[in-house]
């Protein structure tokens, strides 16, 4: 028997404030210079400012940069890499997944053995390794990432995909013999869709706090730049003369990475009910 949905399990105002949330963090995205012109305007004599002092609402850090003007700034550097992320890990693994999925056999044991490997890893622990080996950088740690990220989305593609194989929409456009790709990309992707769609979602969030932990570490951005991981271990220093660094940049990350996951869930959720 099929279960049915009878009500959402997402409260309306957790998703109201997860889609206002979102919405800023896309405008400070798409358009940071609009409100800060110039963010990494420095002056010493305004340094380690606390919140609300001289018009500053964060206050400032150590080199007298205006810690909000930092964090909208840095939502480029904290939100592409992540966006990033999740498309190339959702492109290898409908790759490697379909693959796998549909031709089974010797390339399905390589490539599940592949994912199977690089999941029994730490993931963060290898991008710290991987990025200090190779000498660091943000699109490095952006690449070491999508790599480590790639097998839970190709396992999930392969799985979609052998389920979906058996059924009689496919064997009938076997029999008209279509080719695979067509098969692929036509009929069964687009039936997998939802699931990938929440992936993908889950990835951005995941990988928001991966970047930002890397950052932190300073294998992320440069020294120096605008950045919510940056800002976060820069704050450290000045937890007792201006706690804003710290908080805001912490906020921004958490709140960031819960709106988006909220999102998602609610997303799927909706689907789910019209498909009913």
């Amino acid at each position: 028997m099929r279960m049915r949905i009878t009500k959402k399990r997402i409260p309306r105002v957790g998703v109201i404030l997860s889609a206002l949330i979102l919405a800023v963090v896309l405008i400070w995205l798409l358009v940071p210079n609009l409100f800060v012109p110039d963010d990494v305007a420095q002056d010493r004599r305004n340094g380690s400012l606390a919140p609300f002092t001289e018009g500053h609402f964060l206050g400032t850090d150590k080199l007298g940069r205006d810690v909000l003007d930092l964090i909208i700034a840095g939502t480029r550097s904290a939100m592409v890499g992540p966006i990033c992320i999740a498309i190339g890990s959702i492109i290898i693994g409908l790759f490697l997944g379909g693959l796998a999925g549909w031709y089974g056999g010797p390339l399905d044991w390589i490539i599940s053995r592949y994912a199977d490997l690089t999941l029994s890893m730490p993931s963060l622990l290898l991008a710290i390794v991987a990025a200090g080996v190779i000498g660091g950088g943000y699109w490095v740690s952006v690449l070491v990432m999508i790599i480590l990220y790639s097998p839970f989305d190709i396992r999930l593609v392969r799985a979609a995909v052998i389920q979906q194989k058996g059924k009689p929409y496919i064997e009938s456009a076997l029999i008209l013999r279509m080719s695979t790709l067509r098969i692929l990309m036509r009929h069964i992707f687009p039936n997998i869709a939802l699931i990938v769609f929440v992936n993908f979602f889950l990835n951005i969030a995941y990988g928001l706090v991966s970047m930002s932990s890397l950052s932190y570490l300073g294998l992320g951005v440069s020294p120096g730049d605008a950045d919510w991981g940056r800002l976060l271990s820069d704050g450290k220093a000045l937890l007792y003369d201006n706690p804003g660094a710290i908080v805001g940049s912490g906020l921004a990350i958490v709140l960031t990475a819960v709106a988006i996951n909220v999102i998602g869930s609610y997303v799927t959720e909706r689907n789910l009910l019209e498909a009913q």
